[in-house]
């Protein structure tokens, strides 16, 4: 019995140890970084990582920052984002953390640098000439940046200060100025809990040397979106948009063109709209264009205001979904941005127009086509027709009894008849003379006075 006791008091002695070496080992940091322009990508590949860490049931996050900035509505989301964490996150400077990134940072539960790394300047500046935004902006970003560093402990003023430069704290900024930290001096007033080389050596000091550590990797999913996002990528889909979209007209029935048009459009939009770029309503323009563009087509012959609006809808639609506009508000939205997208969409229409033009001749030339379409023409000469007049009618003269525009009805030695224009507009009660009864109406021209 005593020997009994023993072993149970000695088991009882050793088992917080056995159960503080298990639960080290199990132990799991996850690691990613931002390291690019906080934009709608970044956005997204922060809740991707964030998701994969809750799903590896991770004890730290790990953040390693190296960023100006960027725009300040994605900086709210992943800060958001931050602060509703039940998973502690650290963030490692390696070297800045400066506008957007600052508020990021300060959304952490704790903040750690590396040598030469800074934090601050979190003035919000326009995306075309990099002066600062108007006042609403800064104020904004003031109340985010005072909040969010309430939240975590740190200084609300040294924070709001790093946005507004008219605000100034005796021994540490000066009126004209905003704060920007060196490590020394954000170690000094709260905004830095420690210098490190490396996020090994921060791992390791902050007692996570024998925990799992797992990066976060973009998987293949994330990696064929990225490469769809790329300029150039887009322009060649805007071309096959815009051809498909003629060939099917031109030869409809066959479905090849449509279909590769119908491809091209969900290959461009959908990268777009994964990351933020492409809104609904940026779509719903594009869809919209093809609409007017139908209605111009097949509905109301000719080609007028629908089918410019058509056009102007398609092409706006293209160049809008490659940008993060904020309901057509440009103030954040880089002109390298802007530019690259207006040359990308405006580059391949020409290209597509160009292309149309070189390879209609050509179609009927190839096997593919061939099989599905009729290439060779009927002549009347060789016996063939589909005139349901006699040859009488033609050359007569008559007027218009319904405006043609350019199809409508012709009245002829007291008779009405379906007829067309050559494409112009003919106006009612004007003179015509019947010039073809080839088809199931007549081919008009206006008589000359």
């Amino acid at each position: 019995m005593k020997s009994l006791t023993i072993f149970l008091l000695s088991f009882c002695m050793l088992l917080p140890l056995f159960s503080e070496g298990q639960t080290n080992t199990d132990k799991k940091v996850f690691t990613f970084k931002i390291d690019e322009d906080i934009d709608p990508a970044m956005n997204r590949r922060v809740r991707l990582a964030l998701e994969k860490a809750e799903n590896e049931e991770a004890d730290l996050i790990i953040i390693e920052m190296d960023t100006y900035g960027g725009a300040v509505n994605d900086a709210d989301d992943i800060r958001t984002i931050i602060l509703e964490s039940s998973t502690p996150i650290y963030v490692f400077i390696n070297k800045d953390a400066a506008s957007a990134g600052a508020l990021i940072s300060i959304a952490c539960d704790k903040i750690f640098m590396a040598p030469g790394g800074s934090i601050g300047a979190a003035t919000v500046v326009n995306g075309t000439d990099g002066a600062a935004a108007p006042d609403k902006y800064q104020s904004y970003m003031r109340s985010m940046m005072r909040s969010t560093a309430e939240a975590k402990g740190r200084d609300p003023k040294i924070a709001e200060a790093m946005v507004d430069e008219k605000i100034e704290i005796e021994g540490i900024s000066e009126a004209g100025s905003v704060i920007t930290f060196s490590v020394s001096e954000a170690t000094k007033y709260g905004f830095c809990d420690g210098e490190y080389a490396s996020i090994n050596e921060l791992i390791q000091d902050q007692g996570f040397g024998d925990a799992e550590v797992i990066a976060y990797e973009t998987d293949q999913v994330e990696q064929i979106i990225a490469f769809f996002l790329n300029p150039a990528v887009s322009g060649f889909l805007i071309l096959i948009i815009i051809g498909g979209i003629y060939f099917e007209l031109q030869t409809p029935g066959v479905g090849f063109p449509i279909l590769a048009s119908i491809i091209a459009v969900a290959l461009y939009f959908i990268p777009y709209y994964l990351n933020g770029l492409a809104e609904n309503w940026e779509i719903i323009i594009f869809f919209l264009g093809i609409i007017l563009l139908a209605i111009e087509l097949f509905v109301i012959p000719g080609f007028g205001i629908f089918g410019v609006l058509g056009i102007i809808c398609i092409l706006a639609g293209l160049v809008l979904g490659m940008l993060p506009n904020q309901n057509f508000d440009f103030e954040f939205v880089p002109a390298a941005d802007l530019f690259a997208a207006l040359l990308t969409v405006i580059l391949a229409a020409i290209a597509s127009v160009g292309l149309v033009f070189w390879l209609t001749p050509k179609v009927n030339e190839w096997k593919a086509f061939s099989a599905v379409t009729l290439a060779g023409t009927q002549q009347r000469k060789d016996g063939y027709t589909s005139s349901f007049y006699s040859d009488n009618i033609l050359g007569k003269t008559g007027t218009v009894h319904s405006r043609l525009r350019p199809s409508g009805k012709v009245e002829v030695e007291g008779e009405i008849y379906d007829a067309y224009s050559r494409g112009e507009f003919i106006d009612k009660g004007e003179a015509i003379t019947v010039i073809s009864t080839e088809g199931t109406s007549l081919k008009v021209k206006k008589t000359e006075a």
